[in-house]
């Protein structure tokens, strides 16, 4: 403005002046409301500054801590993604990603993104620690389905068994091995441990339908038709 003065630029400069002095007293609301533990808050009125500072990847992580207090996984990836390619380096984004997919029970694209995060820092304590966690379950999960393929029902449950062992904490881990030692006892011509099992699944996920099929292969074995 003051090297090329006109009346057009003029208007345009103190429409942009007036337009940033908006926005950071929006983001001063936001991170005040993120503070707060306000979280709704903060989400939307990062949306307005985000619909103008479209490659602020900071903006974009607070979002994206904002969407996972609000139980918002699938938004937060999209952000930490996008902060992932804005930011060179940014190890974090990585880890939160990978670690929002293991919660989520999706084991091999957490194991993806932690491998980006050690590409970047081969180092990084947290990336490292988590890549053996979900390396190790990877890997067991492998093998069992591999033996349940084989057939070898019986070393796939102990396999599963393991499994549960490995994450005791992140519980759709437990109830998607239980569901498949359900499979694997129905299969085996265990009929009674089947239903019991898979009962157990259909108490956590009423419309589980690899559970409910299994059980009914299971009723049928004991010639429970009703059931």
């Amino acid at each position: 403005l003051k090297s090329n003065p006109s009346n057009n630029e003029e208007k345009e400069a103190q429409t942009q002046l007036t337009k940033s002095d908006e926005l950071q007293r929006l983001h001063s609301q936001a991170l005040s409301a993120y503070q707060q533990e306000d979280y709704e808050t903060a989400i939307s009125l990062l949306d307005e500054i985000l619909a103008v500072c479209v490659w602020d990847a900071e903006l974009r992580e607070l979002r994206a801590e904002c969407y996972i207090k609000e139980g918002e996984p699938s938004k937060a990836i999209s952000d930490l993604k996008a902060a992932a390619k804005l930011k060179s380096d940014n190890t974090e984004a990585f880890y939160k990603i990978s670690r929002i997919y293991y919660q989520l029970g999706d084991h091999e694209l957490s194991l993806s993104e932690v491998r980006e995060c050690l590409k970047l820092d081969q180092d990084h304590k947290q990336c490292f620690s988590l890549y053996k966690q979900v390396k190790k379950l990877n890997k067991q999960i492998e093998s069992a389905e591999e033996l349940i393929r084989e057939g070898r029902y019986e070393d796939a449950i102990n396999k599963y068994d393991s499994v549960m062992k490995t994450e005791p904490e992140v519980t759709v881990y437990a109830t998607r091995a239980k569901e498949r030692i359900c499979h694997c006892l129905s299969k085996n011509q265990q009929p009674t441990e089947a239903i019991k099992v898979c009962t157990e699944v259909l108490q956590l996920e009423p419309t589980n339908v690899n559970a409910l099929k299994d059980r009914a292969e299971a009723y049928l074995l004991e010639d429970l038709y009703e059931g």
